[in-house]
This record gives C-alpha cells, sequence and structure tokens, in this order.
C-alpha cells in the first residue's frame, strides 16, 4: 500500500516508520518540499518526503497526523482532488493552548473528524487512534492487557480497511470497537482532558484503557 502521512512531527514520523517497517511505501507531507524534519527522516529510513499534496496525491491512504487545530489547513494544502476517494485517518485532537491552559476546540458539538469529512465530502474519514500516545498507536503490546481501539467514520469498508491496519500495527479485530458513524469522533475526542491527567498522575503515556462488559 501507498501510505501519504501528513505531519512531520513526532506522531506522523512514528506512524510513517511503522509502514516503513511493515513494508509499504510512504511519503511524509509537510508544508514545504524542503522541510528539514521531512528531509531527514526521509533520508533515515529510505522513504520519501515532499509537500502535502504530493503526499496525498500518490497515497491509497491519507494518513492526517498534524495537529487538529491545522489539520483542515493542511488537508486543504493537499487538495480535494487527491483525498477524493480515498480513506483518510484521522489521529488528531483538537487541542488547543490558551492562556497557559490546554483546552478542546472544537468540543461536544463539533469534532475534528466531522469538520474533515464535511469538508471533503467525498473523502472516506476514519477516526482513530486518537485516545493513546503514538508509541502505544503502532504497538499495543507496551500496555499489558486486553485494551482496546476505537473507529469511527460513515463508511464500513473504510473502516475495515483501518482496522486491518491496525491489525498489522498490532491490535487484534476483537479489540477494535466500532462506535458507529463520524459524529462518535466527538467521544473520543473529548478522552483528551482526562488522557492528559493520567498522564500526569502516571508520569508516563504507556497506559490505555480497558473495557469490561457483563454482555
Amino acid at each position: 500500500m501507498r501510505y501519504g502521512v501528513l505531519g512531520t512531527g513526532q506522531v506522523g514520523r512514528t506512524l510513517g516508520g511503522k509502514l516503513v517497517a511493515l513494508g509499504h511505501e510512504v511519503t511524509l507531507g509537510s508544508r514545504t518540499q524542503d522541510n528539514p524534519v521531512g528531509r531527514e527522516w526521509a533520508a533515515s529510513t529510505g522513504a520519501a518526503a515532499g509537500t502535502f499534496a504530493e503526499a496525498a496525491a500518490g497515497a491509497d491512504v491519507v494518513v492526517n497526523a498534524v495537529a487538529g487545530q491545522v489539520a483542515l489547513a493542511a488537508l486543504e494544502a493537499a487538495g480535494a482532488e487527491n483525498l477524493a476517494g480515498k480513506v483518510v485517518l484521522d489521529v488528531s485532537n483538537p487541542l488547543s493552548f490558551e492562556g497557559g491552559e490546554v483546552r478542546l476546540s472544537p468540543v461536544e458539538s463539533d469534532s475534528v473528524g466531522e469538520q474533515i469529512q464535511r469538508a471533503f465530502p467525498d473523502a472516506r474519514v476514519v477516526k482513530s487512534l486518537n485516545t493513546v500516545n503514538c508509541e502505544v498507536m503502532v504497538d499495543p503490546g507496551r500496555v499489558p492487557g486486553r485494551h482496546q481501539i476505537f473507529v469511527c467514520g460513515a463508511d464500513a469498508e473504510a473502516k475495515a480497511q483501518v482496522t486491518e491496519l491496525l491489525g498489522e500495527f498490532g491490535w487484534p479485530a476483537d479489540r477494535v470497537l466500532d462506535l458507529g458513524g463520524i459524529q462518535a469522533a466527538r467521544s473520543v475526542e473529548m478522552w483528551l482532558p482526562l488522557w492528559l491527567n493520567l498522564m500526569r498522575h502516571f508520569g508516563h503515556a504507556d497506559f490505555n484503557l480497558e473495557l469490561h462488559t457483563s454482555r
């Protein structure tokens, strides 16, 4: 598979590196073709780096790994024509840093996942992986137990394709919980304030939810 990973931060580099290790063809996208972080990453992995548009144009699947606050701008730069018909895996969170406080924007009545789907109606948006640290995203074994990850989106085939990718990352299919349509992105994005408090409590990010049900 060919993946376009948008974002040269830790999340994008971690996801891109794992995809390369799995044998996929990866282009790491940024605002400019000469982004030094992207070029260094490409040189170290043997993959490619380019603009958002270049990464998306050649991809079968586009991974949005930029911050939630700039996700729409990054995807606009990638080009609607380069997203049409493709799975867009959104792993971002709507974190906003205002006055020294961490906030969510949007929250409750909207989500980044929904904003992306509205802005790019021909894309097949799936929200997933945003509830864990990037290292746990690609190596769930860092956390003991049968903990879960979530997917949501309007397109059942797109969710199945993302679930298959999660399996490559090490997430068994029975630990991938389908929460329904893209509106469910609101709930998984609203988990972040609690996630941040738990990270402060534990002093690290190697943790996740393990859900138990009586049925």
